[in-house]
């Protein structure tokens, strides 16, 4: 591996690692959270999961049976996992094999 490759590996490595911790070095330390902090907190993941549906399902093909019944089938597996068992990798994880298996298997 050359040096270029490294070096940019580390950076990207250093950045990601910075915009992790610079919440709890500014909010640490007994400072309190600004409310509208607290209140992106707690909106933005809704708001980047219905981004991310909305992005997934945009080239979907309704005309054919074949072209939304398995992103239909994988959405509603992922919905109905995440209300039961409350678990964000476990619904995202299933409702991602379960549309590869039915595309690459089924339809």
């Amino acid at each position: 591996m050359n040096s270029y490759i490294l070096s940019c590996v580390a950076v990207c490595a250093a950045v990601t690692a910075a915009l992790r911790f610079l919440p709890f070095l500014i909010f640490g330390g007994g400072k309190k959270t600004p409310a509208f902090i607290a209140y992106l907190g707690r909106v933005l993941p809704c708001a980047i999961i219905g981004m991310l549906v909305v992005f997934c399902l945009r080239n979907t093909d309704l005309s054919q049976l074949r072209g939304f019944l398995p992103a239909l089938i994988g959405c509603v597996l992922t919905a109905a996992l995440h209300l039961w068992r409350r678990n964000t990798l476990l619904s995202i994880a299933a409702g991602t094999v379960c549309y590869m298996l039915l595309v690459q298997l089924v339809f």
